[in-house]
């Protein structure tokens, strides 16, 4: 397998040392750390940082990207706090040991989208700013709401910003009513890495493979070498009922976020498996 896998593991357990078993059982090396122990990893301390490397350290574990919040935040929100958080991510993730953020470009009025491209440019700069001379590369990821939540637009925004890399979601494309191989073509010189995940039309988020994502037809075109795994399936308190023929707006739904986890992890490694 030329690809390197990585997860969302918080979607396992909300508590490291489940994640850390969910990646072992699943073959799953690197970590996109986005909760942990009960808290985001924008609001963990310094020294909760120092501690959670040095267990995943102890455990094979490397942090391949910080899935921050930064960017997911309306456009006509007071933006120096928020800033404020990024320049002490910044610093949170150097201690991690990832080189990677994911970013977003900030919630938008959709009536008027464009409209607000100066200021959601303005913010970019300040991240890139913030970031440049550190061993840290940002990269935005294409999101429901946001400016960049359609290829055009995602491609402007890497057209002003070289240094931005991307990050492609799938799922998050079809839920904006996307097509995805032409949101690759377009995108593609910019992408960083990838996260699987599928979606139906409906948007209802499904295992890799089994939506209209055309996850097997990017994969094979894609350069890079890093997976990340974000699982986002429906873990369905009653699923015994399941069996008893009760219906449910999810094609498909799991006992219990472990399950939810491994069968996303597997429904990749079975797309890699015919590629």
């Amino acid at each position: 397998m030329k690809f390197r896998l990585a997860a969302f593991a918080d979607e396992a357990d909300s508590w490291l040392d489940g994640q850390i078993s969910a990646m072992r059982e699943n073959g799953v090396e690197y970590l996109e750390i986005r909760g942990v122990d009960g808290k985001n990893v924008s609001d963990i301390t310094a020294e909760e940082a120092r501690e959670i490397r040095s267990r995943l350290e102890a455990a094979g574990v490397a942090v391949w990207s910080v899935g921050s919040p930064f960017g997911k935040i309306g456009i006509t929100e007071d933006f120096e706090p928020h800033m404020d958080k990024f320049r002490r991510g910044l610093e949170l993730a150097d201690i991690l040991g990832a080189k990677h953020i994911r970013i977003f470009s900030f919630y938008v009025p959709h009536d008027n989208t464009e409209s607000y491209s100066d200021e959601v440019m303005r913010r970019l700069e300040a991240f890139l700013a913030a970031a440049d001379g550190s061993s840290i590369t940002l990269c935005h990821e294409n999101e429901k709401g946001i400016y960049g939540d359609n290829a055009e637009r995602c491609a402007e925004i890497h057209a002003n910003f070289p240094k931005l890399r991307a990050v492609f979601d799938p799922a998050n494309f079809v839920q904006c009513g996307q097509e995805t191989t032409s949101a690759w073509e377009l995108l593609s010189p910019y992408v960083e890495y990838l996260h699987i995940k599928d979606a139906l039309e409906d948007g209802s988020v499904v295992p890799a493979g089994k939506g209209i994502g055309n996850i097997a037809h990017i994969l094979k075109k894609y350069c890079g070498t890093v997976l990340t795994v974000e699982p986002h399936l429906s873990v369905f308190n009653g699923f015994e009922k399941l069996e008893q023929g009760v219906n449910t707006n999810r094609k498909y739904c799991y006992p219990d976020l472990r399950t939810a986890f491994a069968a996303a992890v597997n429904a990749l490694k079975d797309i890699l498996e015919g590629i």
